[in-house]
């Protein structure tokens, strides 16, 4: 079966079109196969995630999104995978709207530019139960740390679900920290009980942000959108930064606004459709 090669901001994606394959399947082996850096069909950067598009299951939305990670586990949100699903869906139609919808929501997303598109993710769980945590705790600032008691490296870091969980330390620099290796630490963290992303953001000015994430099941990726959603919610409420901020990552710059009006986050980036592959 063919299927296209996308990213979002560099957030890399294998995407299967089975709206007319109801029956197309992959099992967890397959996922990791094809996703797995220097595969045959994926090239030497493998995919973070492999997406496959289904008939929608409800009404109010165009296609349904299925999002399956490196180590081929179902996940509920993926915010750059949604910007390529919605582009496509665009695409095809000639329309400058599209409804993508996941296990965790009906995302509308709108046109921005030729290979641009914003998302409507919703409102931020902030709730401990939502994102989820162990135990009941307010979420603004949660008590990991890591490093000595009396002097942590890192610590006082903000949970956010954006349809899946994340938690947010502000760093001063990251060769200090380096996220690859404090990364995986805090993933596994007691707290967590379906682990978390962890996102590491150096914040340069009301406006903007400097962002890397180890993405829970996948590791360092170029860019997540859920990530920069769920820094940039997580640093206002630490009153470190604005509403609407410019999120730099790795692969790109992604504008985030988690309006006042409606509580809702915005994010919008780039599209790249960057070729065909083969399974």
């Amino acid at each position: 079966m063919d299927f296209l090669i996308m990213n979002g901001a560099g957030n890399r994606f294998a995407v299967f079109d089975a709206r007319s394959r109801p029956g197309f399947v992959l099992s967890d082996d397959q996922v990791r196969a094809l996703c797995e850096p220097g595969s045959a069909a994926m090239g030497p950067l493998g995919a973070d995630q492999l997406i496959v598009l289904r008939a929608p299951a409800s009404a109010g939305a165009d296609v349904f999104m299925e999002i399956r990670n490196q180590k081929g586990f179902e996940v509920d949100a993926c915010g750059n995978a949604t910007r390529c699903a919605a582009w496509l869906v665009m695409e095809e139609t000639g329309r400058d709207a599209a409804v993508v919808q996941t296990n965790d929501a009906h995302l509308p997303c709108t046109r921005t530019g030729p290979f641009s598109v914003a998302v409507d993710m919703g409102e931020p769980k902030l709730d401990w139960a939502q994102i989820p945590l162990k135990e009941p705790m307010h979420t603004h600032h949660i008590d990991v740390k890591l490093g000595p008691i009396d002097a942590p490296a890192l610590s006082n870091p903000g949970a956010v679900s954006m349809g899946n969980p994340h938690v947010v330390f502000f760093v001063e620099d990251f060769d200090t920290v380096k996220p690859h290796l404090a990364g995986p630490m805090v993933e596994f963290h007691p707290l967590f009980p379906e682990q978390t992303n962890v996102g590491f953001a150096r914040i340069d000015a009301p406006d903007a942000m400097r962002l890397k994430v180890w993405e829970r099941g996948v590791g360092m990726t170029q860019a997540c959108g859920t990530g920069a959603c769920a820094a940039v919610v997580a640093a206002h409420r630490q009153k470190r930064a604005g509403r609407s901020v410019a999120v730099q990552v790795d692969g790109g710059t992604l504008h985030i606004d988690w309006r006042a009006s409606d509580g809702h986050v915005i994010m919008s980036g780039p599209v790249e459709l960057e070729g065909r592959g083969t399974l």
